[in-house]
């Protein structure tokens, strides 16, 4: 019989580094699943709130580093009775390994969950070896 899994609500993380921001507001560290295909590395993030425009895709030295500005005017004027849900921007990076085919890496945003595909180069790729 499978395990089944209890549904709970995952608390938001927020950044907490020493470093100086440029941007006012929280930064919160999106959560993300990373899926391994024969082809190709998934990267999913979940990004609510964050339009395509305010994000920022960026790969240097081997980092690939994602972020995501909230748009506050949305949220003026509102007074809130009760929240679970902080509002704020989103940032977070990862070391690629080699066997990426770091030109060709991209990415989707719909519904909030943001999407980057990472192919791997043919050399990474597992292949068949054939038996004689």
């Amino acid at each position: 019989m499978a395990n089944p899994q209890a549904l709970a609500v995952r608390e938001k993380r927020e950044l907490t580094g020493k470093e100086e921001k440029t941007v006012p507001g929280r930064f919160y560290i999106p959560c993300a699943d990373i899926y391994e295909a024969d082809e190709a590395l998934t990267l999913v993030m979940e990004m609510p709130g964050v339009e395509r425009k305010n994000i920022d895709v960026a790969l240097e030295n081997n980092v690939l580093s994602v972020a995501g500005r909230i748009d506050f005017s949305k949220y003026q004027g509102l007074e809130p009775v009760y929240t679970e849900y902080n509002v704020g921007h989103y940032t977070r990076s990862f070391s690629l390994s080699g066997g990426l085919d770091q030109s060709v890496i991209s990415a989707e945003l719909a519904d909030g969950v943001l999407t980057i595909t990472l192919p791997k180069t043919a050399a990474a790729r597992p292949r068949r070896i054939e038996i004689k």
